[in-house]
């Protein structure tokens, strides 16, 4: 049964920059729709027109116009956007060339650091000119080996004016995880930092360093950052100084290169839609990470996401907890296209205490605050409450990374504000950007994606492969879309990236996700296709225990397979329980009568065990694919994509997993 939390008051749908865009709509294309329904029909109806139309309604910077809006080809992967056009990503993010905030870098330690757009524009051309000095030219890979701060957007900002390509890895992915992303790619130059903070501690970055110069044989430079003080050397006139273990060869100073070459404008290389602009990493939590290369059609995507379904608009404040080795971090940067200011958080968000990413909201004025639904269960969990801290500016909050469960919604609503859109938005690095996501003048229900994306004609197929609605299937793309990766690294003839979405559904991309279309528009999200247990061939989604586990303040947190067992699959529920609390008798007991009598009778664990520590990967997703292969004696490759491999040891050899 759906429950609405909250619904937008006429005056603030009339205010959206959905409603200016239907306005839009109406008055230069002689386009009228009574609902959004009708408006989302159509966007996926004519791909083409509505391209081309968010092209002109976000004013794309380009120096030559496009011969068609959409180029459709027999295979999905074969169909271009604007093809004809020639512009530059970075160009369309420094749009904005006066003293407003672009970046507002905020650390652990309560450290604030500041960047205009004019400053912004500046360091990038500054950094761009040394790029090209050091032979950089369209194509060549530069790496980032970066936590989240102005420097890293500033490099990726260079990287991209000229026409090279940026990827980009978060520090705390160790020296493999490094290099099974890097050593791929061949990268010319790196960008680092000196050091980088966690839960109060500063971590040098020098001996990952040494290993990855050491087995990157393509890097010609290192270019390092005062993580400390950064660009605000330039402003106080002091020396970048390396700690003593750093490694000197072929090291530059970031800060000196911009101190040398300031007053340099940016030269944005022009180039088409298929012109390389990021590499994208796959988990790579069963085999080494897919490389993914997708080009500026991210741009347009990310605009839509950001502007109509967000309600980001120009002058106002965004933030999202991430770290620059996941998706989130390049679609948060794109709100530079917006000219909104950009709030960049380091560290880890309950350090020193749980307030912290409110009080930044509140000191900042953040308009739209994004997290990940772990992180949302967690305060909710610990019953946490932002007493004293003004929340008023906040309209939009965001939660990605798993499906965030209906009482994580009520949560939200009853103990941070009543009256915002609270969105779950749902997609993946693959695309870079989301199928399913928030609406400004849709209501929000309990547990529910308020709609589907505009532009991207996602349905939910069953196995015959027939479109339902009110049923669970797998979430498929029919038609392509401008962000979808312009091919894999590496991967010549196409067979990785066929068999990564097209090998489910002929011609189709089938994304992986279980999943359920509501009659109202909205989508539930119930996990990944490759975890849903599935014991006498029905299957359930994993979200659907989560859910209800959630709510035994015994349990603090997780994680559900389906073993194979007798030619069949049988449950086994993991538990990580709560400080002080044991799993006994009589919670086991408790918890299968629970899930017979909510969820399915089909469905109940045949063993619920206690465990220390639930894996995660770095980016906060949980893995049961990882536990499911431990549990059975297969290896787990590329541990290093788990934020704590170390815990998988405790699902080996499990006696009571070999026993009825």
């Amino acid at each position: 049964m759906q429950q609405e939390l909250w619904a937008p008051s006429s005056d603030r749908i009339e205010s959206s920059n959905l409603y200016r865009y239907q306005s839009f709509l109406k008055e230069k294309k002689n386009l009228s729709f009574s609902n959004f329904e009708e408006l989302r029909v159509w966007s996926v109806k004519e791909i083409g027109a509505f391209w081309e139309s968010i092209w002109e309604f976000s004013g794309v910077i380009h120096s030559q116009k496009y011969a068609a809006p959409f180029q459709k080809a027999d295979r999905f992967t074969d169909s271009r956007f604007f093809p004809g056009a020639k512009l530059n990503f970075a160009e369309n993010l420094l749009k904005r060339k006066d003293s407003f905030p672009a970046l507002i870098y905020r650390g652990e330690d309560g450290a604030r650091r500041e960047v205009s757009y004019a400053e912004l524009r500046s360091y990038v051309g500054a950094l761009a000119k040394d790029l090209k000095k050091r032979g950089v030219v369209p194509g060549d890979r530069i790496a980032g080996l970066m936590p989240n701060v102005p420097e890293t957007v500033i490099a990726m900002l260079a990287a991209t004016s000229i026409g090279a390509v940026w990827s980009s890895c978060s520090p705390d992915f160790g020296a493999k995880g490094v290099l099974d992303r890097f050593g791929q790619i061949a990268p010319k130059i790196l960008f680092t930092t000196d050091r980088y903070s966690f839960k109060g501690k500063d971590l040098s970055l020098a001996e990952n360093l040494n290993q990855i110069l050491n087995k990157i044989p393509s890097l010609e430079a290192v270019i390092v950052s005062d993580y400390k003080n950064g660009i605000d050397h330039l402003k106080n006139k002091t020396q970048t100084i390396l700690p003593e273990e750093y490694p000197r060869k072929n090291i530059q100073l970031f800060e000196s290169i911009l101190s040398e070459n300031l007053g340099a404008e940016p030269e944005f290389y022009q180039a088409g839609l298929d012109h390389p602009v990021y590499i994208m990493y796959s988990s790579g939590t069963t085999g080494l990470p897919k490389c993914m290369v997708q080009g500026a059609g991210v741009l347009l995507n990310h605009w839509k996401e950001l502007v109509l379904h967000s309600n980001l608009k120009e002058g106002e404040c965004i933030f999202y907890y991430t770290t620059c080795g996941w998706m989130m971090w390049n679609w948060l940067v794109s709100s530079l296209s917006v000219g909104a200011a950009i709030v960049l958080f380091d560290g880890n968000p309950f350090h020193p205490g749980p307030e912290i990413l409110f009080q930044i909201a509140d000191e900042e004025k953040i308009n739209v605050f994004g997290v990940g639904a772990k992180y949302i269960l967690t305060l909710e969990k610990s019953g946490f409450v932002p007493k004293g801290i003004d929340l008023s500016s906040i309209r939009t909050i965001l939660s990605t990374g798993s499906p965030l469960t209906a009482s994580g919604f009520q949560y939200v609503y009853q103990s941070w504000k009543p009256d915002l859109q609270l969105s779950s938005i749902s997609g993946g690095t693959d695309l870079n950007g989301c199928f399913a996501l928030g609406n400004p003048i849709l209501p929000v229900n309990a547990g529910e994606i308020q709609c589907r994306g505009l532009g991207m004609d996602v349905e939910i197929w069953n196995e015959s492969g027939k479109s339902v609605t009110e049923e669970k299937g797998e979430l498929v793309c029919k038609q392509p879309f401008p962000s979808m990766p312009l091919y894999f690294w590496k991967d010549e003839d196409g067979k990785k990236y066929k068999s990564a979405y097209f090998e489910t559904f002929d011609g189709v991309w089938c994304h992986g996700d279980f999943a359920e279309l509501k009659k109202n528009g909205g989508l539930v999200v119930y996990g990944r296709s490759d975890a849903t247990l599935n014991p006498g061939g029905v299957r359930i989604g994993t979200a659907d225990l989560y859910s209800l586990i959630e709510t035994f303040p015994a349990i603090a947190d997780s994680v559900i397979i389906g073993q194979d067992w007798k030619e069949d699959v049988r449950i086994i529920l993991f538990l990580k329980m709560a400080p002080g609390k044991n799993l006994d008798g009589s919670l086991v007991q408790i918890l299968k009568k629970e899930i017979r009598d909510k969820v399915s009778p089909r469905h109940v664990p045949s063993k619920i065990l206690a465990v220390p520590d639930i894996p995660y990967t770095i980016n906060m997703k949980k893995v049961e694919i990882a536990v499911k292969r431990t549990v059975q004696g297969e290896s787990v490759t590329n541990k290093e994509a788990l934020s704590n491999p170390e815990c998988l040891e405790y699902y080996k050899n499990i006696a009571e997993l070999q026993e009825d």
